[in-house]
């Protein structure tokens, strides 16, 4: 393990988070799932934000309501009042990022940023609740996740888009790659189309540079264990009860 450089960080095994609190079960990214990830001993989960038309932050994941709940369209084109009639699985409602804040005071949330319009309102979230020690922000988007760091400076933790996930994988190649100043963690899936990411040498060269690797997501107790092996930091899944017996056989829940 790393040396921690952020209080987003500070936990004294391997993070096991609970990929939008558990999502295997169908109910992903709803009050009903986190509380059952906390229940389940966990303290970091990982969610998404998009904004309503009205500018509400909605922990979810797709832009529109089709895929898993009773309702349709696109969250940003509807307003919280109609947004908050569609339930998950045609039973639990979606909650807003801040009830979530407020509903798991001990929690850690790692935030994927879904949408730009969703940035700033995170942002001022997180500064109006003084959240700074509780919330990672990522992105798929490199341009987004460094907006953030410039908005709130290093008081925020960060992770790499896949630009910086590119240049710390060039890096670990022995080829020279800009990298993004402010960033505490990596986190990024096994192999990304057929291509290997994360390998001993990628996680050594993380490692180097003071950033702990989190990967995504993992739900077969083999990768699990074959990613213990290489010394990640962290492991996003859906399947938090495999997770959790894994990390226990090996003295590794805390």
């Amino acid at each position: 393990m790393t040396s921690v450089r952020h209080p987003y960080l500070d936990h004294p095994a391997t993070i096991p988070f609970a990929h939008r609190g558990g999502a295997a079960d169908g109910i992903e990214n709803t009050t009903a799932a986190f509380r059952r990830a906390a229940d389940a001993g966990y303290r970091y989960f990982e969610t998404d934000v998009h904004t309503t038309s009205d500018g509400r932050l909605v922990a979810f994941h797709d832009a529109t309501l089709d895929r898993v709940t009773d309702a349709r369209g696109r969250i940003a084109e509807l307003p919280w009042s109609e947004v908050r009639r569609a339930r998950v699985a045609g039973r639990e409602p979606l909650p807003l990022f801040e009830e979530l804040l407020e509903t798991f005071p001990e929690a850690r949330w790692n935030v994927d940023i879904k949408a730009a319009s969703a940035l700033v309102p995170l942002v001022g979230l997180i500064r109006r609740t003084d959240a700074w020690d509780r919330v990672c922000v990522g992105s798929f988007s490199e341009a987004r996740v460094a907006r953030a760091h410039r908005l709130a400076g290093p008081r925020l933790a960060t992770s790499y888009g896949v630009r910086g996930v590119l240049g710390l994988r060039l890096r670990s190649y022995g080829i020279p790659a800009a990298l993004r100043a402010g960033a505490v963690c990596a986190q990024v899936p096994e192999s990304q189309n057929g291509v290997r990411v994360v390998d001993r040498r990628f996680v050594r060269e993380a490692h180097a540079r003071g950033l702990q690797v989190h990967v995504w997501t993992v739900n077969e107790p083999e990768r699990m264990a074959a990613l213990l092996d290489l010394g990640v930091d962290g492991i996003m899944t859906d399947h938090i009860e495999t997770l959790r017996t894994v990390l226990s056989e090996r003295g590794a829940w805390a």
